[in-house]
C-alpha cells in the first residue's frame, strides 16, 4: 500500500467544474502494464493535487532533504524523505514529502500491490468474470421469459387486446432504461458490489412477485420492478471488467463473453417458457427464473469489490482507525462533493456523454437499432414460424438457436482478428494501420454490419409456405454473427476510449437501446400486418444498412473525434501525468540506491 502526503487545496476553480470531469488520482495498476488505466473517478480535483507533487523550488528542496516535516501514516516512524515501514497489515507505506504547513497522506496502490484488482490472481479474476456472466444471463433471460407463455397468459387473464401481450417483455426493458441512469454512475462513486448485491435482491424478490401476481396489471408492475433490479449487470459489468483487466486484449475478451451472455440470455427465455408454460402453466416460467436466480446467489454473495477508488477509500479508513491520523485519505475522498454536485455532475454524466460525445451518440444509436430489431424478432418469429409454418410455441422457440450459434461464431471471429492484429504488430516494420487505435476494435463491426442487414432480407423473402422452414431459420446465423460483432466492437471501442467512465458510457448505451427495445416492438405486428413479412423485413434491412455506416465512419474519423473529445483528452492528460510521476519515482529510487551503495 502506497501513501503520499500532500497539502490541503483551495476550492477548485470554477472552470474546473465545467465540461468534462477530470480523471484525477492515482492510476491503479501495475506500471509495467501498457494498458493500465486510472481507476479514480473524480470530477473537479486538479491532478497535481492528487499526486501531491508540485515542481517548485521549495518542493525540490524538500524532496532532496531529509527534514522532519515528512508525514508518516504510522505514529512512530522516523522522519525521512522516502520512508517505508510495515503497517499493522504488514503492507509497505511509501511516503512522498511535500513542503507545506498543512499536509495530507494520500493512499495509493504501489506496483504489484495484491489488493489492486489488476494484480488479482487469475483464479479470482475468473471467478469475478464467470459470476458476472451468470448475473447477465439472469438479467437477459428474464427479459424474454414471457414470450413463450403468451397464449397461456392471454387465456388466464382474459385479455382481448393482443397489443397488451407485448407488455410483459417491453415493460421489463423500461427497467433497463431507468436503472442504468442511476446505477451506473452510483457504482462509480460507491463501488460495484453494493449496487450489484442490492439490485439482485430486488430482482429476486420481484421475480417471486411475478410468479404470484393475481392480476395482469400486478404482473406488469412486478415485471417493471424486476427489470429495474436486473438492469445493474447489463450497465455495470463492463465497468467491472475494466476494473480487473488492464490491457485492451484482456478487456476485449471479457467483454466478448459478456456480450455472448447478453445474446444467449434472451434466446433461452422463449425456449424455457415455450415448453414450460403449455405443460405447467404461465406462472412456472417465473418459478423457473426464480430457481435460476436462487442458484446464482451463492456466487453473488462472495463477489468482491472491484472498483479501485473504493478499495483505497476502505484502506484509508482502516489506517485512520489504526493510527488516529485523520489526515490519511484516499483520492476519492478529496472530491468534496455535495449531494447537489453529485446529482448535477455524476448522475448526469451518462446523458452529457450522450449529448456531447459523438462516439457515444452514434454508437448508442446503432446499438439501439440492432437491439430493437432483435426484440422485434420475439414478435416476428411467432408470426413467421407459428403462423406460416404451424409450429408449436416450444418448436418456435428453438428457431432462435441459430442466433446463439452465430454469436459463438462471432466470438471465434473476434479471437481470430485479435491474433491477426497481434501478428501485424509484431512485424518489422509494423504496418501503419496496426498502430491506429480504431483498427483494434472496429474492423469486426465493418464485417458484422453487412451480415446483419443481409440476414433481414434473407428472412423476409424466404419465409413462405413454398420454402422449407430451415431456410428462413438459417438466416438467424448471419444475424447472430453480425449482431454480436457490432456489439463487441462498439462496446469495446467505448470502453477503450473512456476507460474509467466506461460504466457511464455503457449505462447510457443500455438506456437508449432499451428505449428502442421497449417502443419499437409495439410496431412489429402492425408493420407486418400492413407490409407483409417480406417488405416488413426489407424495411428493417434498409434501416440497418443506413446505420451500418457508423463503424466505417469511426474507422476513418475516430482518431479525430477522440482528439476533440473532452473526456478522452482529460484521460490522455492524466495518463501522461501518471507516466511522468512514475518515471520521477523510479529516478529518485535509483538515486537513493546509488547513494546507499556509495
Amino acid at each position: 500500500m502506497a501513501v503520499s502526503s500532500t497539502h490541503r487545496h483551495e476550492s477548485p476553480r470554477p472552470e474546473a467544474r465545467q465540461g468534462a470531469e477530470k480523471p484525477t488520482g492515482t492510476f491503479v495498476g501495475d506500471n509495467t502494464d501498457a494498458g493500465a488505466v486510472p481507476h479514480l473517478n473524480t470530477d473537479h480535483e486538479d491532478s497535481h493535487s492528487v499526486h501531491g507533487i508540485e515542481k517548485t523550488p521549495q518542493t525540490e528542496s524538500s524532496i532532496s532533504s531529509s527534514q522532519s516535516n515528512t508525514t508518516s501514516a504510522l505514529p512512530s516512524s522516523r522522519p525521512s524523505t522516502h520512508h517505508t515501514r510495515r503497517s499493522a497489515s504488514h503492507r509497505s507505506i511509501h511516503l512522498e514529502n511535500i513542503a507545506s504547513p498543512e499536509q495530507r497522506t494520500i493512499v495509493s496502490f504501489p506496483t504489484g500491490d495484491p489488493d489492486n484488482p489488476y494484480n488479482w490472481s487469475r483464479g479470482k479474476k475468473t471467478y469475478v468474470l464467470l459470476t458476472c456472466m451468470v448475473l447477465v444471463l439472469n438479467s437477459t433471460t428474464g427479459s424474454a421469459l414471457p414470450s413463450g407463455a403468451t397464449e397461456q397468459t392471454k387465456e388466464y387473464f382474459h385479455i382481448t387486446n393482443d397489443s397488451l401481450l407485448v407488455l410483459p417483455v417491453s415493460i421489463y426493458l423500461i427497467g433497463y432504461v431507468l436503472g442504468p441512469l442511476l446505477f451506473a454512475p452510483l457504482s462509480e462513486t460507491f463501488g460495484r458490489r453494493p449496487l450489484i448485491l442490492g439490485t439482485f435482491i430486488l430482482f429476486t424478490a420481484f421475480h417471486l412477485g411475478c410468479a404470484l401476481a393475481p392480476t395482469f396489471s400486478g404482473l406488469i408492475i412486478m415485471r417493471l420492478l424486476t427489470g429495474i433490479g436486473s438492469s445493474t449487470p447489463v450497465s455495470v459489468i463492463g465497468g467491472v471488467y475494466a476494473d480487473i483487466y488492464s490491457t485492451p486484449k484482456a478487456r476485449g475478451r471479457a467483454v466478448t463473453m459478456f456480450m455472448a451472455a447478453t445474446t444467449w440470455g434472451p434466446l433461452l427465455g422463449p425456449i424455457v417458457s415455450g415448453y414450460v408454460a403449455p405443460a405447467m402453466g404461465w406462472r412456472w416460467t417465473y418459478w423457473v427464473g426464480l430457481m435460476i436466480a436462487g442458484a446464482t446467489w451463492p456466487f453473488v454473495v462472495f463477489l468482491p469489490e472491484t472498483y479501485g477508488p473504493v478499495l483505497l477509500q476502505r484502506r484509508a479508513a482502516r489506517l485512520r482507525r489504526e493510527t488516529g491520523d485523520a489526515g490519511i485519505v484516499a483520492p476519492i475522498e478529496m472530491q468534496r462533493q455535495t449531494w447537489q454536485e453529485f446529482c448535477t455532475v455524476v448522475l448526469t454524466r451518462p446523458v452529457r456523454m450522450f449529448l456531447n460525445e459523438w462516439i457515444v451518440l452514434f454508437s448508442c444509436l446503432y446499438l439501439s437499432v440492432a437491439y430493437a430489431i432483435f426484440y422485434i424478432f420475439f414478435q416476428a418469429y411467432p408470426i413467421i414460424f407459428q403462423g406460416v409454418y404451424g409450429m408449436s410455441a416450444g418448436e418456435q422457440g428453438l428457431t432462435f438457436l441459430p442466433i446463439g450459434v452465430g454469436a459463438m461464431l462471432a466470438g471465434g471471429i473476434y479471437l481470430y482478428w485479435e491474433r491477426f492484429l497481434e501478428k501485424a504488430r509484431e512485424r518489422d516494420p509494423m504496418p501503419e494501420w496496426a498502430g491506429v487505435e480504431e483498427y483494434v476494435r472496429l474492423p469486426i463491426a465493418c464485417l458484422g454490419a453487412p451480415l446483419f442487414a443481409i440476414s433481414l432480407f434473407w428472412l423476409g423473402w424466404t419465409a413462405r409456405p413454398s420454402i422449407h422452414w430451415i431456410v428462413p431459420t438459417l438466416s438467424a446465423l448471419p444475424f447472430g454473427i453480425g449482431f454480436l460483432l457490432i456489439f463487441m466492437a462498439l462496446i469495446n471501442y467505448m470502453v477503450d476510449a473512456y476507460e474509467i467512465y466506461a460504466a457511464s458510457a455503457m449505462g447510457i448505451a443500455s438506456c437508449t437501446r432499451s428505449i428502442f427495445g421497449v417502443v419499437v416492438p409495439f410496431a412489429a405486428r402492425p408493420m407486418y400486418d400492413a407490409l407483409g413479412i417480406g417488405w416488413g423485413c426489407t424495411l428493417l434491412g434498409c434501416v440497418s444498412l443506413v446505420m451500418g455506416v457508423v463503424p466505417f465512419a469511426f474507422l476513418r474519423y475516430g482518431g479525430v473525434i477522440r482528439s476533440r473529445s473532452r473526456w478522452c483528452g482529460e484521460l490522455k492528460r492524466a495518463k501522461e501525468e501518471e507516466r511522468v510521476r512514475r518515471e520521477a519515482e523510479e529516478g529518485e529510487s535509483e538515486v537513493r540506491e546509488t547513494k546507499g551503495e556509495v
